[in-house]
């Protein structure tokens, strides 16, 4: 069964994946998206591929952070 998820805002979602991806355009062939899934007091963020990266194309959590801060800090702006 799949871990459910919450609706992000779609614009803020794309705009951070833009903002992390300027950083890290290693990943940008691999369609990322970032989701919101819920845990027992808020939010945990995670980025979700239409391709896995391979092992070999580093720095993945380092661009799902950058994503994930960038978000944040958007959503915080609203």
């Amino acid at each position: 069964m799949p871990i459910p998820h919450i609706e992000l805002d779609a614009t803020l979602v794309r705009q951070a994946l833009d903002e992390a991806l300027t950083r890290f355009p290693q990943f940008a062939g691999f369609g990322p998206h970032l989701v919101g899934r819920p845990i027992y007091q808020g939010v945990a963020y995670q980025i979700t591929w239409k391709v896995e990266p391979p092992a070999e194309v580093t720095g993945g959590w380092e661009f799902q952070n950058s994503a994930v801060k960038a978000y944040q800090r958007l959503s915080e702006g609203r």
